[in-house]
């Protein structure tokens, strides 16, 4: 019996080729996996992106075709629109009142759960259930009913129906997104059970008590998920749309105190027929969520403190 040699040679020139063929195996492999995702992201969001991008260009009414205008719809905007800019500055209060309230008594509630020795489950269930159920429109006109003329804020306080009154509908709304406070407390409460017991045992043995425990130790340690949830949270309350319309009926009162900026968008949109002016607010927004968070992320070098990195 013959055996034929494969020269060196040859088995060093077969090696690269079969590593490149792998590899391309294993890129067809994750393409193929990937594809649904692709696909969906294309058509459900890049293309309508694409269309709408155009349509801000664009006097459309949802029934005749697109007339190109330019500029036309930001510069009506920013310059012939009063109720544009109210709803900014309802928008804006709104994202001030509403997030740093829902932070709060999301940190509240972790640090009282931490502590806790038993029930720790059905309390996080239960202080999350809010978050689950408060973006339904029926939790929100339950709001309205509570918060309304007669209503259990009226009969207990006797403060009237604030739904009703311009300088008190837009709390009403906010108190709304506070309740949804859950899905930041879980994640509070994640971050607080990293934090490791020997830096507070330190800490105590400083001398320092439970106030400056929690500003030297707790807030420099938990700044990586405050940030996390800071940011998340103002970009969802930019977005707020069905707690204001749901409490103002869709018509954004009283005298426009609760006519937040997708609220106004939707009134453009879809019930005066303005869908390219809808489409230039949109990208406005879009724009404004992205600079803000931008420089959420600019300032956070200054008060962000990463553990395994030793510095902020």
């Amino acid at each position: 019996m013959t055996t034929t040699a494969i020269p060196t040679g040859e088995k060093r020139a077969t090696a690269p080729t079969t590593r490149r063929r792998t590899k391309r195996e294993r890129q067809g492999a994750a393409w193929v996996f990937l594809s649904p995702w692709v696909l969906g992201a294309s058509v459900l969001t890049l293309l309508p992106m694409a269309v709408s991008l155009y349509l801000s260009f664009t006097d459309y009414n949802l029934f005749d075709p697109p007339h190109w205008v330019g500029l036309r719809n930001y510069t009506q905007m920013f310059t012939e629109d009063p109720r544009y800019w109210r709803s900014v500055t309802t928008t804006l209060m709104y994202v001030v009142i509403a997030v740093p309230l829902q932070l709060a008594l999301a940190l509240v509630v972790a640090l009282a759960l931490k502590s806790m020795k038993r029930g720790k489950a059905f309390y996080r269930s239960a202080f999350y259930a809010p978050s689950l159920l408060g973006a339904s429109m029926s939790i929100a006109l339950v709001w309205r009913a509570v918060f309304n003329d007669g209503g259990t804020v009226d009969n207990l306080f006797g403060t009237g129906g604030w739904v009703n009154r311009p300088g008190w509908a837009l709390l009403a709304v906010a108190l709304l997104t506070v309740w949804q406070f859950g899905a930041p407390m879980v994640i509070f409460l994640a971050g607080l059970q990293q934090i490791p017991a020997e830096l507070y045992e330190a800490a105590a043995v400083d001398g320092a008590g439970t106030w400056r425990q929690f500003l030297s130790v707790t807030v420099p340690m938990l700044s990586p998920v405050l940030f996390f949830n800071l940011v998340l949270q103002t970009i969802q309350a930019f977005q707020v749309f069905t707690p204001a319309f749901a409490v103002s009926a869709g018509k954004g009162g009283p005298a426009d105190s609760t006519l937040v900026y997708t609220m106004y968008l939707y009134d453009r949109g879809f019930v005066a027929s303005h869908m390219g002016y809808a489409s230039a607010m949109a990208w406005v927004l879009l724009l404004v969520i992205g600079v803000v968070t931008a420089v959420l992320f600019r300032t956070s070098r200054s008060w962000v403190f990463y553990a395994s990195e030793g510095e902020r």
